[in-house]
This record gives C-alpha cells, sequence and structure tokens, in this order.
C-alpha cells in the first residue's frame, strides 16, 4: 500500500542516492515545509506532484543550495551535507533544470552548455556530440541562445545538466513547452539517464507523466507530504485526493452556501473573446456577463496570466478577436484598453502595482490621471482626496491619512489600494490576477467583501486566482485552463475543489451526462 503519512520515509539514509529529512521553512509567520522527508534512489525517478504553494519550489531551493532550511538534514549517498551555496550543490552532484530557462541570450548555444566547465574546450565539444547523439536532439550549435523557441532553450537546459553528469538531477516542469516528439525523445533520456544509476526528481502538473516516466510519486500538499509510494500503487483519483487540503470536504460542507447573483445570460456579453491566441495561450473562447464573477483556475504555466496580459494590451496578440460590450478593442494599448472600460490588477503588486514611496492617494488615483475627472491640465487635488477617501472608507483601508506612503502600509493594505486603482477608472470589467495572494486571513476577507460590494454596481471580474477554495466561494462561473486553452466550464453547482483541482491538471472528465473528477 502506498504510504499516506507526511514525513515518513521507509528507506535507510545510507541506501538513498538524496534523503532529506524532517525539512522545514518558514518566511516570517509562513510556514512552507513543515517537515518534509523524501528520499530518492539510484536509477530512480520520483514524481514530485503538488498544487501551486504547496512547497515543491522551496523544498529543491533547499536541496539546490539557494534557500538554508531551518530545520531537518540533507543527505547525499549517506553523507551529511550543508549545501550553503549553489556551488556546493553542485559539487556534490546536484544539477536542477528550471522550469524558467536561464540562459545567456548573445552566447551560443555551445557555450551556454559549456560554461563552468574545467575541460579542454575539444573534450567538451566531443562529449556534447556524443550526448546530443545518443539523445536525438540536432542543434546549431553556434546559433544565439537569443534566437531559440522556449522548447529549444528547455531542450539546452536539458543538456546542462547532463554535461554535467549529476548524479541527483532535478527536472521541474521539463515538458511545459516541448511537442509531442520532442517529450518522447526527454522520455527516453531519462530512461537512459536512470539506467546510468542517475536519480531524476520530476517535477509536473501534468498527471499522465506521473504514470509515463515515475517509479515512485510524492504528493505535496500545504508544505507536507500527503502520499507517498510506488506509482504503481496510485490511480489518478488517489493523486487528485492527496493535492488537496486534508479538511476540504469538512469546509465545504460547513461553509454556507453563497446567494446566486442574478446573472442575466441572455444579456450581451460584457467581455468575450473568439478564438484569442497569444504567446502561452491558444484559440481561448470565453463570455463574461455583466455583473458576472468568473473564477479561471490553472495551474502555473497554463496561461492564465499571459491571457490576461494580452487582454490588457501589454502583450501581442496573435490571432483571434476581444470584444467589449460588442466593440472590437483587439490588440489595442494599455491606455485605450483602460479608456474602453478594462482594468487589471497585477499578480506581483511589487513589479507591477503599487508605488511603495508614492502616497495613498497618488497610488488611488494613478490609472486615472489622463481623465477628465481629475482636470485635464492642472491636477484637481481637491476631486484626487475625494475619490481617495471614499475607497479607503468603503474598503475600510487603514491608513494614518491619504498622504502617507503607501510602502508603510500591510500587504492587506497595500492590495485594497491596488484594486481601489482599477476601479477609480469606472470599468466595466476588472482582471484580478490572485488579488489575495501574499495577505492574511483578516485582510483577504476584507477583500472578498470588497469584490461582493463592488459587483453589485454592475461591475464583471474575471478573477484568476490558484486558491481553489477562493474560486468556490466566490465564482459565479469557473473556468479552468490547461496548456494554454480553456478545458472545462463548471456553473455555480459544480464548482469544487475537486472538479476544479482534476480539470486544471487536465485529468477530468464528463461520463453520462454527470460530471465526475478522475
Amino acid at each position: 500500500m502506498a504510504d499516506t503519512n507526511e514525513g515518513v520515509s521507509s528507506y535507510e539514509i545510507k541506501d538513498a542516492l538524496l534523503s532529506v529529512r524532517n525539512i522545514c521553512k518558514a518566511f516570517g509567520s509562513n510556514s512552507v515545509l513543515k517537515g518534509v522527508s523524501l528520499d530518492l534512489m539510484p536509477g530512480e525517478a520520483i514524481a514530485l506532484v503538488g498544487g501551486n504553494g504547496a512547497g515543491k519550489s522551496t523544498l529543491m531551493k533547499i536541496i539546490m543550495g539557494i534557500y538554508t532550511q531551518d530545520c531537518g538534514d540533507i543527505y547525499i549517498e549517506g553523507r551529511k551535507i550543508e549545501h550553503n551555496s549553489t556551488r556546493e550543490a553542485l559539487s556534490n552532484s546536484t544539477y536542477m533544470v528550471p522550469q524558467e530557462p536561464m540562459l545567456f541570450p548573445n552566447m551560443t548555444v555551445r557555450e551556454n552548455v559549456e560554461i563552468g566547465f574545467a575541460e579542454k574546450p575539444s573534450e567538451l565539444d566531443h562529449r556534447l556530440e556524443q550526448v546530443m547523439t545518443e539523445i536525438g536532439w540536432h542543434f546549431d550549435l553556434e546559433r544565439k541562445a537569443s534566437t531559440l523557441s522556449i522548447a529549444e532553450q528547455g531542450m539546452v537546459e536539458i543538456l546542462r545538466g547532463i554535461m554535467r553528469r549529476s548524479k541527483v538531477l532535478i527536472l521541474d516542469e521539463p515538458t511545459s513547452a516541448l511537442a509531442f516528439d520532442e517529450v518522447k525523445s526527454l522520455f527516453k533520456v531519462i530512461e537512459s539517464l536512470k539506467a546510468k544509476g542517475i536519480g531524476i526528481i520530476y517535477i509536473t502538473h501534468r498527471l499522465t507523466e506521473v504514470f509515463d516516466i515515475a517509479d515512485r510519486v510524492s504528493v505535496m500538499c500545504d508544505g507536507i507530504i500527503a502520499m507517498q509510494g510506488k506509482v504503481s500503487e496510485f490511480t489518478r483519483d488517489d493523486l487528485i485526493r492527496g493535492l488537496l487540503p486534508p479538511d476540504t470536504k469538512k469546509r465545504e460542507a460547513k461553509s454556507a452556501p453563497r446567494p446566486v447573483s442574478e446573472i442575466d445570460y441572455n444579456a450581451q456579453p460584457v467581455l468575450e473573446l473568439q478564438d484569442f491566441t497569444g504567446y502561452g495561450f491558444s484559440h481561448v473562447n470565453l463570455k463574461i456577463y455583466p455583473g458576472e464573477m468568473v473564477g479561471l483556475a490553472g495551474v502555473v504555466g497554463a496561461g492564465r496570466t499571459e491571457m490576461a496580459t494580452t487582454i490588457f494590451g501589454r502583450d501581442k496578440v496573435l490571432g483571434g478577436k476581444v470584444l467589449l460590450d460588442g466593440k472590437d478593442i483587439t490588440g489595442e494599448s494599455t491606455r485605450q484598453v483602460i479608456e474602453e472600460g478594462i482594468n487589471y490588477v497585477s499578480e506581483d503588486r511589487f513589479a507591477n502595482g503599487i508605488f511603495r514611496i508614492r502616497d495613498v492617494a497618488e497610488n488611488t488615483t494613478a490609472a486615472i490621471l489622463n481623465g477628465k475627472r481629475l482636470g485635464s491640465f492642472f491636477l484637481n487635488r481637491a476631486e484626487e482626496d475625494k475619490i481617495s477617501q471614499s475607497y479607503v472608507d468603503n474598503f475600510h483601508t487603514k491608513v494614518t491619512g491619504l498622504d502617507q506612503e503607501v510602502g508603510s502600509l500591510s500587504g492587506g493594505n497595500q492590495q485594497k489600494i491596488i484594486i481601489a486603482r482599477a476601479f477609480a477608472s469606472e470599468p466595466r470589467l476588472v482582471i484580478l490576477d490572485e488579488p489575495t495572494r501574499g495577505i492574511d486571513a483578516a485582510a483577504r476577507g476584507d477583500v472578498y467583501a470588497v469584490l461582493q460590494e463592488l459587483r453589485k454596481t454592475g461591475v464583471s471580474i474575471l478573477l484568476i486566482s490558484s486558491d481553489m477554495e477562493e474560486v468556490v466561494e466566490l465564482a459565479d462561473r469557473a473556468v479552468t485552463m490547461f496548456q494554454g486553452r480553456i478545458n472545462h466550464e463548471f456553473k455555480k453547482g459544480e464548482i469544487t475543489q475537486d472538479n476544479l483541482m482534476a480539470a486544471s491538471f487536465g485529468v477530468y472528465h464528463e461520463k453520462a451526462g454527470v460530471k465526475v473528477a478522475s
């Protein structure tokens, strides 16, 4: 039977290629890893599966010396080691192929692969040619990395790891940008590496790959290993259940159902996407109606944020149309999109949200500086203060005054101001990308209340969230994205964490008219 006890391992440290024991890590008051233990045997591939925020990346960064654990130990071939830097991890035969390629754009493929080695260039060239022949991948080694596609960049990263003759190879979503034939080639490479005694930690959101390539599977959820064991002992249903928080059913049963909003689905959609295509997503069809909140769920890399920023005019449209109240606004600039009636709250409030050294009033009205409400030439300070104060009052934002620097506020209050800025532009639709990421439970409740009040004004909301519980609580309708496409739609009564999780991982099916997670 599969082991369902978190932190438990059935292997002896001396027998394992890699052992992590009782690893803990917290960032401030946020406990990310809560005593994780994991073993990797020689010639074995372990699939590491978990939803967004489960702790997978943090654990891998500790193994690679990017982070230092708060407690617990790491062993390589029975030796306790201290990875205080990535250099030390590499010296201990551990290498991680990142999900996002990190190549030097102005260097050639050959230079990117061979950088950092002590061997003679001729020896490296010969070995690289051998590796490429074995794998069946063919590159013009003199091409600049800047000319490579994302898939090709990922393949170069994998070549880097293989060339280092690492005993422990960590592959983070290695197939996310690969075509079918490239995936088949990669799987052949993994099998050949296993035959040489190399151990592989294979991080994936594609549950079908777990059964294709892994010998064992570990399912992470909320900072613990919820289930682990041989792949043969699991079904897809088992993995889905392991991905959900243990008290999911209890919370869903106890939570009072929110009254379903009166949405007129015969009305003209506020937003309509027709075969909408861009970088990272393709052929998306979606309608959002007046006053409706549509939840958009999916795992990292599914294409949700890319779709949002393309609607908002930040990225190039490759195909299809965007209609706002029936008007074609495809390809308009961000300024034009805001003027037409769409605003966007970024998932990264620090990089694309707040102006930390500016005050509350300036942050709240930043999106309407060019509008008539604040004056066409001179800034109407009184009107700016009036608008800002109304949102401070309605959102119950804790500030000492409108002149307080936003950087001095708590995360929850910063988020309220960013949302206020979006709604101050009097939009028809607001896209909220991870609106409660990084804020505490109390502030989260405040944000939820704010959103419900704003919807009463007739504003429509596209809620992008990795928090399935958030989508269940707030959305009138939910859709999921998988590998760049919307693959399922759920009405209010069908929106459960089980269904959203299964669809986000591409393993949701409809049988005989009844929707079930499988």
